[in-house]
Formats: structure tokens, sequence, C-alpha cells
């Protein structure tokens, strides 16, 4: 199997994982769509738009943030500003505009720090 394939079915296994605990919240469905973009693209299943929970838009969004603000061990952090280009860019297409927004609030808010 590829290597990207193997990241990927990272979301399978968290869902398989989180399947034996009780929540009071659909958390299972949201790590399972984390990955889901609002244009149908992304993994594991194809689900788009409003079909993708909401708490799971929220958490791509802050994922990619997350992801391209951090150092990974193929490259260096890329910093707060490619990280704003990218959701913004985006805003709409792959992720949703309501989070996009919050999150950019958020993140040029005087005084904001990860």
């Amino acid at each position: 199997m590829p290597e990207f394939q193997i990241i990927q079915t990272h979301s399978r296994v968290g869902y398989d994982i989180l399947g034996h605990i009780e929540f009071p919240w659909p958390v299972q469905q949201v790590v399972l769509q984390h990955h889901k973009k609002i244009d149908g693209s992304g993994y594991p299943d194809r689900i788009s738009g409003k079909d993708i929970l909401f708490a799971a838009r929220m958490l791509t969004v802050a994922d990619v943030v997350e992801a391209i603000t951090s150092h990974r061990p193929y490259r260096p952090a890329l910093g707060l500003d490619a990280a704003i280009e990218e959701i913004t860019k985006n805003k709409g297409i792959l992720y949703d505009a309501d989070v996009v927004d919050a999150c950019i609030r958020l993140l040029t808010k005087k005084g904001f720090t990860f």
C-alpha cells in the first residue's frame, strides 16, 4: 500500500477505536469526517457540504491550520500567514466559510498564540 494511502487510514482507525466508547456527541463520526472537504474531496467517504457534521468541518480547518503552522519531519513550519492564506483561498470551496471566518478572527486577534 502506498504511503499516502496508509496515512489516510488514520480517520477510519480513530473511528474504530472510538467505537468502543460511549459519548453524548457524535465524536466517532467527527473523527471519521475530519479530512472531508465541503466540495466532496478528502477522505474516506464521499460526502460533502452540510452532510459533513459541523464539528468535523471545524476540526478540518483546525487540522489544516495546525498542519501548516507546525514543523513536520519532511518540512519546517510554514507559519501562520501561510495557514491563513490556505484557508482563505479555499473558503467556501474546501472549507466551510463560517468556520474559516471564525478561525481567521481568532488567529488575527491581538495577543493570539498557540
